[in-house]
This record gives C-alpha cells, structure tokens and sequence, in this order.
C-alpha cells in the first residue's frame, strides 16, 4: 500500500515541492536571532532576488537529471557533459550579477565571494541532482528486473502445471480403458468422477492456488478410480482427516506423490501397498505416501514416471523455497516421499 502510494504522480511532486521549501527555508529558519533587526529576511527586491534565483536553481537540478545525465552522462559523452557544466555555471555566474543589478539595485559585488558562493552551490545541486538520477533509475531498473523476474516464474508454473495434467490424464484413460474390457459396472461411476476431476482441472485449477478441501476431493477421486482398477491385487489405505483450519495450496501439487505411488507400486509386486497421510495442524501441512517397490521394474517405470516428480520438485522451489521439506527415502523396499508445507 505504502510503496503503490509513494509512486504517485502527485505525490512525488508534493514531496519534491515540501523538500524544496524545505531546503530554501533553512537560512530563515537557523537564523540565530529573529529579534535583531539586522537578521530579519530582506524584503521587497531582496526576497524577489532570493525567489527567483532559487527557482533558476532548482531549474538547474532537473536539468541535469532529467535532461543531461540521460542523453549525455548514460551515453558516455564525457565530453559534452562536462562542457555543458562549464556553460551552464558560466551562465550562473552571470545571471546572478545581473539579477542583484536588476532586482536589488547593487551594481557593485565582490566577485570572489560570489565566485566561491556560486561554485559550491552548483557543485552541491550537481551531485545531489546525478545521485537523484542515478537512485531513480536503478529502482526503476530493480523493478523492471524484478517484474521480469516474476513473469519468468508465472510462465514456468504454468510450463510445469500443464505437463502433469496430460500425465495424469494418461493414467486415468487407461483405468477407463481397463475397466471398459472388463465390462465392468464401476465404469458409470468412474466416469462421473472423471467428469468431476477435469471440471476441476480445467476451471478450479485457473487460479494460483485452490483450497485444501478441493485439492484432497482431487485426491481422494483419483484413487478411487485407482481403487477401482486394481481392486484387491493392492491395498491403499488413506488418511485425510486430521486437518484444523481453512487453507489454500497450490493446484494439482501433491497428485505427482500419488501417481509416482501408483506407478512404482503395482504391477509385479507381492503384497503391494500404498498409504497416503494428510494432515494440518497450526499451518503446517504434512503429506506422506509410501508404498512398497522392487528395484526391478523400477528402471523400466522411471521412462515416464519422472515427469511429475520433477515437476514437483521445481514448483515447490519456485513456490514455496525453504518454506517447504522434501524428503524421499528407499529403505528394505518401501519408498516414502515426505512433504512438509508452511501454509499461509
């Protein structure tokens, strides 16, 4: 809120406008005496000198900043830019003559006091006008990257997001497939969840992140379907209960852990078994899925396997850095993938 305000058109040009009478009311207001006479602030053509000589000053600051730096300093033209300050403080030197003539009515000065007054004016605005630029510009430049940056990353979640949605959906089409040469009953039903899990994928998935409830429905449809294809030849076992809260999560997140499951523990293993634990408690999400494997079949599996996980992987990096735990053991034929989140 405070940064949108402060990138405001006007009010930068307040702050400017306060700093500046700011600056310009300093000898006024450090005078040491506002009773002594001989301090009080000239008036009449004293003040018209000292107004108009600020405003050439203040002139001379966005000049250089604005116009000088830009076109001459950035470009390298060490030359032009340094003899353009020559004219410029040659030029004050001679406008500030004139204008004690003009408007204070002093034709006689003493040259080198307003020499050396006029030098380390100009030599003050020169710098704090170039350290202004330079400061402006190399925000400017930080949130140009910065936004860069970020599209980057939208771009590549978006990538990685939509290659697990095919994977899935190649795992799921052939349950259907399965269970229609079987003939089976279930096919009705599991094609009704079918519908619902790509409504979900197509509509509930367009937003950076969904509700917990929503994704563990994903879940829980997904392996009923896997239920349904494999039947008793596995045993799953699952635990979505333990959750205090309402909280958000990034879609189609924790499916890859699910599909690896089914991937890696079907198929030639005795006594296969998956058991999927989610639970939140205080923010912290726990997600836990382990299922037995044999390192037999587990090359031939890993050709299309890998796609989720690695998927995962780079969007818990991008997503949620060390705001996440990732642990993946393989211990006596068991693997276990172990993900710990700090929910917002």
């Amino acid at each position: 809120m405070k940064m949108n305000l402060f990138s405001r058109k006007w009010v930068i040009v307040l702050l400017h406008a306060l700093a500046w009478i700011l600056l310009f009311s300093l000898p006024f207001i450090l005078r040491p005496s506002l009773n002594d006479s001989s301090n009080k602030p000239d008036a009449g053509p004293g003040m018209l000198f000292y107004i108009v000589n600020n405003s050439l000053w203040i002139g001379f600051f966005y000049l250089n900043a604005l116009l000088l730096i830009p076109l001459l300093l950035y470009k390298k033209n060490y030359t032009a830019f340094g003899l353009s300050h020559l004219m410029l403080f040659a030029i004050f030197l001679v406008t500030g003559w004139l204008n004690r003539i003009w408007l204070t009515n002093q034709h006689i000065i003493n040259w080198r006091v307003h020499f050396l007054f006029t030098f380390f004016i100009f030599l003050f605005l020169l710098a704090a006008s170039t350290a202004y630029q330079m400061s402006r510009d190399r925000m400017k430049a930080d949130k140009h990257a910065k936004e860069k940056e970020n599209e980057n990353l939208k771009t590549e979640l978006s990538l990685l997001r939509s290659q697990v949605s095919p994977h899935f959906m190649f795992n799921v089409l052939n349950n259907m497939v399965a269970l229609a040469r079987k003939q089976s009953d279930q096919l009705e039903p599991s094609l009704i969840k079918l519908s619902s899990l790509m409504r979900y994928m197509l509509y509930d998935t367009d937003g950076d992140r969904v509700s917990l409830e929503k994704e563990i429905d994903y879940l829980q449809s997904y392996i009923d379907l896997q239920r349904q294809r494999f039947g008793k030849n596995i045993s799953i076992e699952t635990n979505f209960k333990e959750i205090d809260g309402t909280y958000e999560i990034e879609p189609m997140l924790l499916i890859p852990f699910v599909e690896n499951a089914f991937k890696h523990g079907t198929g030639f293993i005795e006594e296969a078994r998956i058991d999927i634990l989610l639970r939140v408690k205080n923010k912290s999400l726990h997600f836990e899925v382990i299922n037995r494997y044999t390192e037999n079949t587990e090359e031939i599996k890993d050709k299309t396997s890998g796609i989720g996980l690695t998927n995962v992987k780079r969007r818990l990096n991008l997503l949620y850095g060390n705001r996440h735990s990732l642990l993946i053991n393989k211990n006596n034929g068991w693997f276990t993938t172990s993900l710990q989140l700090n929910l917002h």
